[in-house]
């Protein structure tokens, strides 16, 4: 601060922190006891700290390493009145500096710039804070260029000058010099292992090391996303005994792998190492050695190759082609009536297609005319045994309408086995296919669980979400869809911040901003202003399945506990300060509390 001027990076700091709503008279900072001091980081760093602590022999200056969070990994200082005043502070082993637990400070405040940040005094967002001066710098994974974490110098107010940001600069540059030193040769024999089996072996393979995963097409594809975490987990519990290593595992989702897992290097902290995943697979419960391969051909009226999205339409495509009915479920908008009329047209283009939804009955007397047109067009249906027919939001129907569509499905399901008994089925391709939609994916209860259990099959849509990188696709195939085929394109920048957005309301929801968009622009090219303000807060990044996944769950345990963070942190079986962390990284907003 210079003649009452407030810098350029700390005012944007305050602000930052006035938005996490940091409290500048007192903070409460997550703990995380156990600190992970055997990474890539603290390997690399160890020496250079040691030595620079060496050179600071004396000083009143703190040196401290902190992870990507914040979490102070560690601490070295020679003067004992500097020590305490740190402990006092909490700047110590195991809590996380992070702006959004302490506001601006050289350690939370690099981590948000990505570059060195210098904090004097008064400059701290705290007022605890303003006896001390620091200066932090970011290290950067020399390869990915992903923020590792900080290396912070902290010394009294009164000792503090301009130097100090040059200084912690040089000793970052150090440490990532080390870090390619040290991983760069790793990394090079991961990836060369890693491309080896690929090429041996057309099925699954994983690669992994502290600081990276690898997963070819096959291991997307055809291990269910549910069960990646696990497995994840267990080849590296394997890679961590140093030496090649085979084991059978049962996956979450009930599937069962052999793994082949071979380090890549041995000696030191560091795990990584290749593993090749044989899938068992389970015996089918009916013959369908006849049927070819779902096909990955466009669909009508559909876009999207996410590994999640493409694993679903290929599941009803098998269906179809089976006339397996089936139940669809998912959240509200992520495209079930999508996925069954599509997958229809795609193959019987000209076929017979009715639709019953139940929204239109729904509010309706039970014992109303309209009801009973409803009821009457399905059992026309199913006796004429033509085509394919969709029972849409069965989950809206009343129960005593719930149990007739039962009698009606359960007559004729009966009516089916009897034939194919006697000899007289129709051909697979020349059966009827019904499929039923509902909303949710948990279990039902009463007359809904009794009209479930007609459909032998059941496929989960993943919500957009989950499969986040198709908005790319969706984005311009909805532009050209409302604008019957203007030339109108999505900038670059607009496309960042709606990948970068939740979507709770999933398809739909980007359905009815791109329309939101249309109405006011025809032609040229989406800007940032011409998207609605509804999208205009997003997280931080585009997650990956498996986070959004982490993310869903973490959601649902912190509105479970009413926001309470420390009982959500519980129930998920993680420290309080991971869930902090995960929290800031996913951008989630905590529910107020009751």
């Amino acid at each position: 601060m210079k003649d009452g001027v407030v810098r350029e990076p700390i005012m944007a700091s305050w602000v930052r922190s006035r938005d996490y709503r940091v409290s500048a008279d007192h903070f409460e900072l997550p703990f995380a006891p156990n600190p992970e001091r055997s990474s890539s980081l603290t390997h690399s760093a160890g020496a250079i700290l040691a030595e620079t602590d060496t050179q600071f022999s004396g000083e009143p200056v703190s040196l401290i390493l902190t992870d990507a969070e914040g979490v102070v990994l560690e601490r070295r200082t020679g003067d004992p009145g500097l020590r305490r005043h740190l402990d006092q502070v909490s700047l110590a082993p195991g809590f996380s500096y992070a702006e959004e637990f302490v506001g601006t400070n050289g350690i939370g405040t690099a981590l948000e710039g990505r570059g060195p940040a210098q904090v004097f005094g008064h400059e701290h967002y705290v007022e605890h804070l303003e006896e001390l001066a620091c200066a932090g710098a970011p290290i950067h994974h020399p390869t990915t260029g992903k923020v590792l974490g900080v290396v912070d110098l902290t010394c009294w107010r009164a000792d503090a000058n301009q130097m100090m940001v040059a200084a912690v600069s040089s000793i970052a540059r150090r440490i990532e010099e080390a870090l390619l030193e040290h991983t760069g040769r790793r990394e090079l024999a991961l990836l060369q292992d890693y491309l080896g089996a690929c090429q041996r072996n057309r099925g699954p393979v994983l690669g992994i090391s502290s600081d990276l995963v690898m997963l070819n097409d096959a291991a997307r594809a055809l291990i269910d996303p549910r069960d990646q975490a696990t497995l994840l987990g267990l080849v590296t519990d394997a890679l961590g005994g140093g030496k090649p290593a085979q084991f059978s595992a049962a996956l979450p989702t009930g599937a069962t792998v052999r793994v082949h897992c071979k380090p890549s290097w041995t000696g030191g902290a560091v795990i990584g190492g290749v593993a090749q995943i044989y899938l068992l697979a389970p015996v089918p419960d009916r013959p369908s050695a006849r049927l070819p391969p779902p096909s990955t051909a466009p669909r009508p009226g559909m876009v999207g190759k996410g590994a999640l999205w493409t694993k679903c339409c290929q599941e009803v495509e098998t269906h179809f082609r089976s006339r397996e009915w089936l139940l669809l479920e998912g959240e509200p908008g992520v495209g079930k009536l999508t996925v069954a009329k599509a997958t229809h047209l795609a193959h019987t283009p000209g076929g017979h297609l009715r639709m019953f939804d139940a929204t239109d009955i729904a509010e309706e007397p039970v014992d109303s005319a309209a009801v009973r047109r409803w009821l009457d067009g399905v059992r026309e249906e199913m006796v004429d045994g033509r085509g394919t027919v969709i029972l849409r939001r069965v989950d809206r129907l009343p129960d005593v309408v719930l149990d007739e569509l039962t009698g009606i499905l359960g007559l004729l399901t009966a009516a089916r086995s009897d034939a194919e008994h006697d000899g007289l089925a129709a051909r697979e391709q020349d059966a009827q296919w019904v499929v039923a939609t509902r909303t949710g994916t948990g279990p039902v209860h009463g007359a809904l669980e009794r009209l479930v259990s007609q459909f032998p099959r059941s496929v989960v849509v993943p919500p957009l979400r989950h499969h986040i990188e198709d908005v790319r696709e969706l984005v311009p195939f909805l532009l050209s869809r409302l604008t019957r085929g203007a030339r109108l394109n999505c900038s670059p920048e607009a496309m960042r911040v709606l990948m970068r957005n939740r979507w709770s309301g999933n398809t739909e929801q980007l359905y009815q901003v791109v329309r939101k968009i249309v109405a006011h622009r025809r032609t040229g090219v989406v800007l940032l202003t011409d998207l609605p303000s509804e999208v205009q807060a997003t997280s931080r990044r585009v997650l990956t399945p498996l986070e959004s996944i982490e993310c869903d769950a973490i959601i649902a345990c912190l509105r479970g506990a009413d926001g309470n963070r420390a009982e959500a942190a519980r129930h998920l079986g993680m420290s309080r300060a991971t869930i902090y962390r995960k929290i800031r990284d996913y951008g989630i907003v905590i529910p107020p509390s009751k």
